[in-house]
């Protein structure tokens, strides 16, 4: 695909990255105001509460610490031990990896895995690790984050609805990928959330999927420089919630996952977002009222930059409009054009309903292994339907309608 080629420079974003993203230590509770027109990006506000323009890489990272602060004033604090990056931080418990079943899924190894998030708690999760992997050497990795679904886990292994398999699909690919359950789903479905100690389970998943990335580094056959993140629906935001605060995920996907608060329903249903599983100060707090609330995707989106990014965001899916993630993404390319990286950038509105059509995976895939510097072991088959064959078409860097 044309995109891939025109990609290879944003590898070389490495050291920029670095100073944007990380440490995540936050002056969380001396922050100063917090910008209130979320959809306007190039600028932040200085500690006297007034606008400054974001004219520098160095302007940006104050804007983006601000779009954290903003983020866990609905989601809750990010635990002092998961702020990856910081001299003063405490160090995370140990990981305590326990394989509780060994499998096989299209000729790639399976494991059924468990390991410590903090405070006593567990996630379970699938780990694949390819075979024959040659000694010494140092794959690619990917976090694949589940839509929602009871199965957990079980649909990006391919067992639930099609189209969302896509941690067995880039297993298949020759990554090493590990799929978690999501709180109140799949071996999560019992979390008690009045006994932890999160806000929101949005915050208990950034822990548990920031505890997956430690898990991958641990890995001989893992690069810890070259792991990514993909996810469907409640993947798809999760995928942007975690790498928000997660500098070492280097790519992000996400699908059908995101639309700017104005433009979910309307903003007439923010209260959906007020779950246990998701966030519940959007109500308690802020009123289910979009104008209240302390931060919202545009922010979100902008702080994958300069990181490669894809979002697949149909037509026709009635749960996030397409219509706002296009707005959203005329005001994203502004922060990473300023950081030199536009082409890391791409967006894809195919005419479907909310999915993760094959074509779009493949791309998305594609894309992935330009980011991540990954050589694909296994193609995906060519689907067909009829007598017509899906095949790769050459893409626009602008994300338009192929």
């Amino acid at each position: 695909m044309s995109f891939v080629v025109r990609l290879v420079p944003v590898v070389r974003l490495a050291a920029l990255a670095a100073a944007l993203l990380g440490p995540t230590a936050l002056a969380f509770a001396q922050s100063p105001p917090l910008p209130r027109d979320h959809r306007r990006l190039m600028y932040y506000v200085d500690a006297d509460g007034g606008e400054q323009p974001v004219r520098t890489a160095a302007d940006w990272a104050r804007r983006r610490e601000q779009i954290l602060v903003g983020m866990q004033q609905a989601m809750g604090p990010l635990p002092a031990e998961m702020q990856r990056g910081s001299p003063d931080a405490p160090s995370p418990a140990p990981l305590d990896l326990k394989v509780l079943a060994v499998t096989e899924q299209e000729g790639v190894p399976r494991q059924t895995i468990s390991f410590a998030s903090r405070n006593g708690e567990r996630v379970t999760a699938y780990l694949w690790i390819p075979k024959n992997i040659p000694a010494g050497e140092r794959r690619a990795a990917m976090l694949a984050l589940q839509p929602t679904g009871d199965i957990g886990k079980d649909i990006v292994a391919g067992l639930g609805k099609a189209n969302r398999g896509y941690g067995l699909e880039l297993a298949r690919r020759g990554y090493v990928v590990i799929g978690p359950d999501y709180v109140s789903f799949g071996d999560a479905k019992n979390h008690d959330f009045a006994r932890d100690d999160y806000a929101s389970g949005t915050m208990k998943g950034i822990v548990d999927h920031m505890r997956c990335v430690d898990l991958l580094q641990t890995l001989d056959m893992v690069d810890p420089q070259r792991i990514g993140v993909i996810g469907h629906s409640l993947g798809g935001h999760n995928s942007l919630f975690v790498a928000a605060f997660d500098p070492r995920l280097k790519a992000i996907v996400s699908s059908c996952g995101w639309d700017p608060f104005h433009f979910y329903y309307g903003g007439k249903k923010l209260a959906n977002w007020a779950q246990e599983r998701y966030m519940p100060r959007v109500v308690s707090e802020y009123g289910a009222n979009p104008d209240a609330m302390p931060f919202d995707f545009y922010e979100v989106a902008a702080a994958m930059a300069p990181r490669p990014f894809y979002t697949n965001s149909p037509l026709g899916d009635s749960n996030f409009q397409y219509r706002g993630v296009k707005q959203a993404v005329r005001e994203v390319r502004e922060v990473y054009d300023l950081l030199g990286a536009d082409i890391a950038l791409q967006a894809r509105y195919p005419n479907c309903a909310h999915d993760f059509p094959d074509p779009q995976r493949r791309e998305a895939y594609a894309f992935l292994d330009t980011a991540l510097k990954h050589k694909p072991t296994t193609s995906i088959p060519a689907v067909t339907i009829g007598d017509r064959k899906l095949v790769e078409i050459k893409s626009t860097a602008d994300g338009t309608m192929q």
